[in-house]
């Protein structure tokens, strides 16, 4: 099997299975809030993860990260609990968001928006990626301004990297919380909260080589944040329940090889996803790759963090005309190669694409979207054996399409 879809989660990682297992066996099993030695073990192993999770994301301090289910989860907390927060001390019930974002921060928006907040969303361009002069306008042109804003890192569609440094400092004196969903961006390009300049950041275990159930929220410290869930008490209040320690455990390790192996998985996939690309426009007519052009990462300037590559180097999303993608899906499964449409979060509800949508795409071009994405365990010999496939499978599927005429099949 060829798996091409780490984009919507990755295989654990034999090594953040060993941090885990220890947590699953006797003698593992104790509750972090215990203060005997079994608790005791499990909050160091706790305390350990957090100051990995801070290290991959830059936080100023563990004390920063706030350990949570997962993306969702991190997301839902972010907009719900700045946003209540926000309420309280009398801010402009307004927010500001991009409309490429994942369902795990649209959902929360129109929740606020059925109880009486205001909610913008900035569109992209067509490749996908987002002004950062056209948010800051959004904040500033609302009249009384915004209490909150969410612009993601990275586009977990089209892999668009998103100029949120440039909005944050544009954004800066707005009085606005900023938040970012960087579940796609960590462990691939190069993350750093302080330097981002934002106040709340989200990452997920599970894109990066660790275990599902676990993730976590950067909050700067001073930003105001309604708890979502009460009880123990737990994460500073912020977030009560007892807390998973082997996914925490199995986490904080997979966020420490993803540091430390970033240049070097990320180069890898970069000459992948290259490779992918080029062999799909030498085969398959009337194909393109969506999204900015990757381009290379810029040094750091003026004391700020390196520029990010336009795109994420191992995510390749296209659009064959002629086919539709979920027959392409379904063949390419046949074949051995697991693939996707888009995210893996809303693909069953059968809705189009939102950020294709959002990006200007017809009907067409919306149905026959493919995403491609890349993990530490592909080789150019996958790549290859997928390119030919797909030539294959588009040229089959084109002989029997209403389109085959249009299409040269």
């Amino acid at each position: 099997m060829i798996y091409l879809d780490n984009a919507a989660s990755t295989p654990v990682r034999p090594e953040a299975l060993d941090a885990m297992l220890p947590h699953l066996r006797e003698g593992g099993h104790g509750n972090p809030s215990s203060l005997h030695s079994y608790g005791r073990a499990a909050e160091r192993a706790v305390a350990a993860a957090r100051r990995r999770v801070a290290s991959l994301v830059g936080a100023s301090s563990p004390s920063e990260i706030l350990l949570t289910s997962g993306g969702t989860e991190s997301n839902n907390l972010a907009i719900l609990g700045a946003a209540g927060a926000a309420a309280r001390r009398g801010a402009p019930r307004r927010i500001v968001a991009t409309a490429i974002e994942h369902e795990a921060v649209l959902g929360p928006c129109r929740r606020l928006a059925s109880s009486g907040f205001a909610v913008e969303y900035v569109p992209p361009d067509g490749a996908g990626r987002v002004d950062a002069g056209a948010v800051a306008d959004a904040v500033s042109g609302g009249g009384a301004g915004a209490c909150l804003v969410s612009m993601m890192l990275a586009n977990n569609e089209v892999g668009a990297v998103q100029p949120v440094a440039e909005a944050a400092r544009m954004c800066g004196g707005s009085g606005a919380v900023f938040h970012t969903d960087a579940v796609q961006a960590a462990g691939k390009i190069p993350v750093d909260a302080a330097g981002l300049g934002v106040d709340l950041l989200s990452v997920s275990a599970h894109k990066i080589g660790g275990p599902k159930g676990a993730g976590a929220l950067y909050v700067r410290r001073g930003t105001a944040l309604d708890p979502l869930v009460l009880g123990g008490g737990q994460e500073g209040g912020k977030r009560s329940g007892t807390e998973n320690v082997p996914a925490i455990a199995g986490f904080g390790r997979a966020c420490e090889l993803a540091g430390r192996e970033l240049a070097e998985s990320s180069a890898r996939a970069r000459a992948l996803r290259d490779r992918l690309v080029a062999g799909v426009a030498a085969s398959v007519p009337h194909s393109a790759c969506n999204g900015p052009e990757p381009g290379p990462a810029g040094p750091p300037g003026d004391g700020g963090p390196a520029r990010a590559p336009a795109v994420l180097p191992g995510t390749a999303h296209f659009t064959f005309l002629g086919v539709s993608g979920e027959d392409l899906l379904l063949k390419l499964d046949e074949e051995g190669i697991a693939a996707s449409t888009g995210s893996a979060c809303t693909v069953k509800t059968q809705k189009a694409s939102h950020v294709l949508e959002a990006m200007g795409f017809t009907h067409e071009q919306v149905s026959g979207s493919l995403r491609l994405s890349i993990g530490a365990s592909n080789t150019a010999g996958e790549i290859d054996r997928t390119v030919s496939a797909l030539a294959r499978i588009v040229a089959d599927l084109r002989r029997v399409s209403p389109h085959r005429a249009k299409y040269g099949a």
